[in-house]
């Protein structure tokens, strides 16, 4: 029950601190399956600090909003809601800063399914074995001998690959409001586009959904002549191409697919390479990059197409020195 004296007053760094462990607490049990009750949570909180169920609400879609930003997912439920206190930043921080190991919950080694997409589960030894995904083509019985082999690692439990949920891009020009000062800083201290773009296994499991998608959808066209074609690129020939997936519209035209996963949500930014940048620039008709987002919980998706100035804010992140 809240206490009246405490109405309309800031939260204090104690209770900050309390709803954020109580918060990575209930997102840490969500992915380990483990049942959770968030009303009864939040009485027991509300007992300990008197803020009352709507306020102690409130705040955890404060730390969705805040989780948003840094790429990590959220508790289900909980929207994020960015009319932040400031002095819930410091919070975070002090947690992560304690807790390197939430920054593991929701990692892609907990979702990868291992026994239909790893080549029969998991194993202790090395070696490799042919790359077969579970979608349509292995159902009607194609041969998976020409595709690449990927070493697995070992991984469990296996999980199902959940349908993509496919959403509308951003508007053209659509302006983006700047991050309150304690956010910014905490952004680029923890640099959630970097931590995507160096966790391989994050961005193998974001190409596979997409992949699968690409073939489930020649195959429900009727065009198994063209789902049969459609390439894994990054995986059969390596990175470098400026894209990921090789895949074809319905109508036979090519398309060259570049795939961003993140756990975050849809504000979490994300790296470009100075490669996937000019190869959507010489051929934007056929270039584009699938956004894909929310990966641990609901995956979703949107295409943006080139230029893609228009549709996002690109931003300098290192520069190319030359000496002499």
């Amino acid at each position: 029950m809240a206490y009246q004296s405490k109405v309309g007053t800031d939260w204090t760094v104690d209770e900050l601190d309390l709803i954020v462990a109580e918060y990575f607490s209930i997102l840490g049990a969500q992915f380990a399956d483990a049942p959770v009750v968030k009303a009864h949570r939040a009485r027991a909180l509300d007992e300990q600090i008197g803020r009352g169920h709507k306020s102690i609400e409130f705040k955890h879609m404060n730390i969705s909003a805040v989780l948003a930003e840094l790429g990590l997912p959220n508790i289900r439920g909980y929207r994020p809601m960015a009319n932040y206190q400031q002095a819930i930043f410091p919070a975070v921080e002090r947690y992560l800063d304690a807790h390197p190991d939430a920054w593991e919950i929701g990692e892609p080694a907990h979702l990868l399914p291992v026994g239909e997409r790893w080549g029969g589960g998991a194993r202790s030894g090395g070696g490799a074995e042919p790359f077969a995904p579970s979608s349509g083509l292995q159902a009607r019985g194609r041969p998976f001998a020409d595709r690449p082999t990927i070493d697995a690692p070992s991984i469990e439990p296996p999980t199902e690959i959940r349908p993509l949920i496919i959403e509308p891009a951003p508007p053209p020009g659509a302006p983006r409001k700047p991050r309150p000062e304690g956010l910014e800083r905490l952004v680029r201290k923890y640099n959630p586009a970097a931590r995507d773009h160096r966790n391989r296994l994050l961005g193998r499991l974001g190409e596979e959904h997409v992949f699968r998608h690409e073939v489930d959808r020649l195959i429900a066209a009727d065009r198994m002549d063209l789902a049969k074609k459609v390439e894994w690129t990054s995986q059969e020939r390596g990175d470098g191409a400026g894209y990921d997936i090789r895949s074809f519209s319905s109508a036979g035209d090519e398309r060259l697919i570049e795939v961003k996963a993140t756990r975050g949500a849809r504000s979490t930014p994300f790296f470009v390479t100075r490669t996937e940048r000019e190869v959507s620039r010489e051929r934007p008709d056929h270039w584009r990059l699938h956004r894909l987002y929310d990966l641990s919980v609901e995956p979703k998706l949107f295409r943006l197409k080139p230029p893609l100035e228009v549709a996002v804010t690109l931003e300098p992140e290192t520069w190319r020195a030359t000496v002499g």
